[in-house]
């Protein structure tokens, strides 16, 4: 057994450098040069993330004298269907004011008009919170910001386990993407900010890495959370959003603010009504009048070169090589869109760890931010102000809590894992065909529209692929084994979000929570959160429930 391990410690490790994690590293170093923050991150954290480069927008944000976070609040509650803990989204969206303003004193473009005022778009059920931005080099603004400021980045590093010293966690187990090299950080806090699960079901151009999210995230933080004892919840908000086919990339928000036309199959217009992906996922699936196709040939040449501009340098790069590829010309052609791959996401739905407003977790010194936590539809205002919290929290408990131990038996235990999965060298299956079966059963079971004969069928695939994973998948290198782990975890949150929406017998967030044989929403009974956590073993869930926590009840 392999005990030669590099031990490094720290006072904030922050699993995952995507854009909440980033933003902790900062804050944290902010407000304490010199205590000691780790990253551990998957990929490399210059541009990793969902938002790998640049973005057109703030999601969120309460501008003063355009709108409060008492409106935001009660907006974002009806696009929850009342499945929101109030005081963690007024939290954000009451700093999400003087986040933009921090983001725009580092150089971050928030374009204004003539008059001086910032452009707002309405993408909410009530009020405009969703600001311009044009930023083709955000992360890299970001990753370079934590760099200067002393963060220690440990890229290729996929988190394999947390460290727990008793009820407290105590650091994490990491491994070399590359190399296989473990490394051990102790820590006197963690804070879990490496997405959500993308790399879920199978998109339907059959490309493995080819989701609407970044593939890296494959439930990672949910998995680590559950393992070291925190609450997850809304794993049966299964999203599926609608956009453009076989690249699965954002064009929605971008052309219709610009004044493009929505069309179904039947040439009918649907942008009049202030489409939503929602809508037209219906529109599409539900009363099969799709695909829904955005028009373009309309509008002035400057408008166009506007929206390119926007999609080409700021969005997805990779944009402009796959509309040529497709002959497509925005002055003469149109865009067709299409459902995509089923995927879980705390910022983009209700899924995740369970937060309080202080990003405080069930279990003492770990915290999360971004996609990995449970704060409703957060988008990015929500991973930048709660990785902000996140750290303040943090910082502050490592400070007043002392120093922490590591159990060796934990770290060995992993290492006496990782021997038997390197043992399998001579299995049938390679680890790419096998991911692939896994997320078409994801497709095929737990997909919306969902019944319980299908989340059953779910549940009992997903028990013979955790077995199968040890007896039938082939590990010949390191890039085997840490897909292995990425698999298992896969596995890990198909099998959480079967039993949550199994357990939810009702509809809600049509189609995302589409029973066929429960079709009506039951405000009565449902309208709280299932809890998800580990019992005795990993493959034992604990089914509990919680309400809704409203602003007049906060203690």
């Amino acid at each position: 057994m392999n005990k030669d391990y590099p031990i490094i410690e720290a006072d904030l490790l922050i699993i995952g450098g995507g854009s909440a994690g980033v933003m902790a590293a900062i804050r944290a170093k902010e407000l304490d040069p010199n205590q000691k923050v780790v990253v551990f991150e998957k990929g490399d954290m210059k541009y990793s993330g969902c938002i790998a480069r640049g973005m057109d927008a703030l999601n969120i944000v309460a501008v003063p004298g355009i709108s409060t976070p008492e409106l935001y609040v009660e907006s974002n509650s009806i696009a929850c269907e009342g499945i929101m803990d109030e005081p963690v989204n007024y939290r954000m969206a009451e700093r999400s004011w003087d986040m933009m303003k921090k983001l725009e004193s580092w150089g971050i473009f928030f374009p204004k008009d003539d008059n001086g005022q910032y452009d707002i778009l309405q993408v909410h059920p009530k009020g405009k919170f969703c600001v311009t931005m044009k930023e083709p080099e955000l992360k890299t603004i970001l990753a370079k910001k934590a760099v200067d400021l002393g963060v220690k980045i440990i890229n290729r590093t996929m988190a394999m386990r947390l460290i727990k010293d008793g009820e407290r966690v105590s650091g994490a187990i990491g491994m070399n993407v590359r190399t296989g090299e473990i490394i051990v950080c102790k820590a006197k806090t963690v804070i879990l900010t490496s997405g959500g699960t993308a790399r879920f079901g199978l998109p339907d151009n059959g490309h493995l890495y080819g989701v609407y999210d970044y593939p890296g995230n494959t439930g990672d933080g949910y998995c680590l959370a559950y393992r070291a004892g925190a609450e997850l919840s809304g794993f049966e908000y299964t999203l599926v959003y609608y956009i453009v086919k076989d690249i699965n990339a954002p064009l929605l928000y971008i052309t219709l603010t610009r004044g493009a036309k929505l069309f179904n199959a039947f040439n009918e217009r649907r942008d009049k009504a202030h489409p939503s992906i929602r809508s037209m996922f219906n529109e599409h699936v539900m009363k099969n009048s799709g695909p829904m196709r955005i028009n373009m040939n309309h509008l002035p040449e400057d408008k166009i070169k506007e929206i390119e501009e926007l999609l080409f340098t700021t969005e997805r790069p990779a944009c402009e090589r796959f509309y040529e590829g497709r002959g497509i010309d925005f002055r003469t052609g149109e865009i067709e869109l299409w459902p995509t791959e089923v995927f879980l996401c705390g910022g983009h739905g209700l899924t995740g760890v369970r937060v309080n407003e202080n990003a405080e977790t069930a279990v003492p010194g770990l915290y999360a931010a971004g996609d990995t936590s449970l704060v409703a539809r957060g988008h990015l205002t929500g991973a930048f102000v709660f990785g902000e919290i996140s750290a303040e929290s943090a910082t502050e408990f490592a400070a007043n809590n002392g120093d922490v131990s590591l159990d060796e038996k934990q770290i060995n235990d992993f290492i006496n894992e990782i021997d038997a999965r390197l043992a399998q060298n001579t299995n049938e299956i390679a680890i790419e065909e096998f991911e692939y079966k896994v997320r078409r059963m994801i497709s095929d079971y737990i997909k919306p529209p969902k019944n319980e004969y299908k989340l059953d069928r779910a549940l009992w695939w997903m028990d013979r692929f955790r077995k199968e994973l040890s007896t039938m998948v082939r590990v010949q290198n390191v890039h085997d084994l840490f897909k292995l782990f990425e698999v298992e975890n896969i596995i890990q949150c198909a099998t959480l979000s079967a039993l949550a929406s199994r357990e939810r017998k009702e509809s809600r967030w049509t189609p995302w929570h589409y029973r066929t044989d429960y079709p009506e929403t039951n405000e009565q009974e449902w309208k709280k959160h299932i809890v998800l956590s580990q019992g005795e073993r990993f493959e034992d869930v604990k089914i509990s429930y919680a309400p809704i926590i409203r602003m007049d009840k906060e203690a």
